[in-house]
């Protein structure tokens, strides 16, 4: 491949200046093909050997307001802000119309947290600037600081409306669509885009997640199918346009999406574990089977996986199998409240009542606190006589579902249990008010007390009051 001679004579420039490093020479260069060296250097992350281009720079060029420009730069990055601006008010003094003075002075006043000084001095720049976009660009990142949405995303727009091939300043408008819950806006704005710099992937792409958001998958697969047509190596495009023919339930289409992103890069956890899914919806169990145990081999730690592989067994009613990964997965994470649950459901199934209630304590206890997964746990301690901890566990629960049947109905049937009548015709009370029709749940779990009188009694009232 040909290098111009812009980017011959940089590379000659960098090399010379290395070599004079290495022999202690000392060799001349103008102020340009230092200010190249130093922001090599500053891109590069070589600190101090862009220090190093600076000093000899400006002792060979001690009037360059270019190198002093980029000494301003260092001090900022070093946050010596007052030398910095002491700096620049020289500068200003000699030359006030030179746009990378207000640049830098609005830099400085952004690393104060005054963005809205900030966004006046950038204002200021853009009447002496050629380079429009770099400064709507830096505008547009001020008003980000400020959370000012929506003056942030018209900025960025008048940044691409000078430099269509920016893509941080598109990515940036479309952050600011998806903050505001603007879907559809973006969706006009992208389109509009589109309609100027058809052959933009990007655009394609972020059109593509829009419409996805928005449930559009044929839109979003559209969308995602130009973008890996002008780029057949958009990882994230083939990523997205596989998601969305799961939506659509094409699934062998997007086995081969994922596919191609194995081939563009190495192959991910979560790729892996979503053709499994694929072959999973499409019959072909052993290879659903094949590609979870992929999964949890590249990423141990990758619950999603140990969750599909324990799922796909409790699926199959084969519980042995089931609680043979699920305890594999607690044996690496035992915080895990997904693989708590799952232990308990296996062993509720095998009537290993005492570990299936081990598993919903420590469910909650890690912060499982959906409703069903409180009620699966006292039903197990009912089931194993445990009536006191029972009620311990659904007092608990009431402060997360304050006025729920199935808990007042079990409260009920345990106090009733107690002989603490008075707490019991107080939560049935409760029940009977929030779910009369499932009064039944009474005589299912406690048949004991369905038939006393004062059960029979309060359903009776409570039917009258209904009527």
């Amino acid at each position: 491949m040909n290098l111009s001679h812009e980017e011959e004579d940089y590379s000659l420039s960098l090399s010379k200046f290395e070599s004079m490093l290495k022999t202690n020479k000392v060799f001349f260069f103008d102020s340009e093909e230092f200010e190249d060296i130093i922001l090599h250097y500053l891109d590069t992350g070589k600190i101090n050997l862009a220090k190093k281009a600076l000093k000899l720079g400006l002792e060979q060029h001690p009037k360059s307001t270019g190198l002093k420009l980029v000494q301003v730069e260092l001090l900022v990055f070093d946050d010596k802000l007052d030398i910095a601006e002491r700096l620049l008010n020289d500068l200003y003094a000699i030359e006030p119309t030179n746009e990378e003075i207000y640049i830098q002075k609005a830099n400085i006043y952004s690393k104060r947290d005054q963005h809205e000084k900030a966004v006046e001095l950038l204002e200021t720049a853009l009447k002496y600037t050629d380079d429009f976009a770099d400064v709507y660009s830096l505008i547009g990142m001020e008003y980000l600081f400020m959370d000012n949405l929506e003056l942030a995303r018209d900025n960025f727009i008048k940044c691409l409306d000078e430099d269509t091939e920016d893509h941080s300043a598109l990515y940036n408008v479309v952050y600011c669509f998806d903050f505001l819950d603007q879907n559809l806006e973006a969706i006009e704005f992208l389109n509009k885009f589109i309609d100027k710099n058809p052959y933009s992937e990007v655009a394609w792409h972020q059109l593509g997640r829009q419409y996805y958001a928005v449930k559009d998958y044929p839109g979003a697969l559209r969308a995602f199918d130009y973008a890996t047509l002008i780029d057949d190596a958009f990882l994230g495009a083939f990523l997205e346009k596989a998601k969305t023919l799961e939506k659509l339930k094409k699934y062998r289409e997007a086995i081969d999406c994922y596919n191609i992103t194995m081939e563009l890069d190495d192959p991910t956890s979560f790729a892996l574990l979503r053709v499994g899914k694929c072959y999973e919806r499409l019959g072909n169990f052993e290879q659903a089977l094949n590609f979870f145990l992929k999964t949890v081999h590249e990423d141990p730690l990758l619950d999603k996986a140990w969750i599909a592989i324990t799922d796909f067994y409790i699926r199959r009613k084969n519980y042995q199998k089931a609680l043979y990964y699920v305890n594999k997965a607690i044996g690496i994470d035992n915080e895990n409240k997904l693989y708590w649950k799952r232990y308990a459901i296996i062993n509720r199934a095998l009537s290993f009542h005492e570990e299936a209630e081990e598993g919903y304590r420590k469910a909650v206890e890690f912060g499982d606190y959906q409703l069903d997964t409180w009620l699966f746990w006292t039903d197990t301690l009912i089931t194993l006589g445990e009536y006191e901890s029972a009620i311990k566990a659904l007092l608990d629960a009431t402060e997360y579902f304050p006025e729920e049947y199935e808990i007042e109905y079990r409260l009920a049937g345990l106090y009733f249990m107690q002989h603490e009548e008075e707490k019991a015709v107080f939560h049935l009370s409760n029940g009977l008010r929030l779910g009369f029709k499932h009064h039944t749940l009474i005589e299912e779990f406690f048949p004991a007390i369905w038939y006393s009188d004062i059960v029979q009694d309060a359903i009776k009232k409570q039917e009258k009051k209904n009527k």
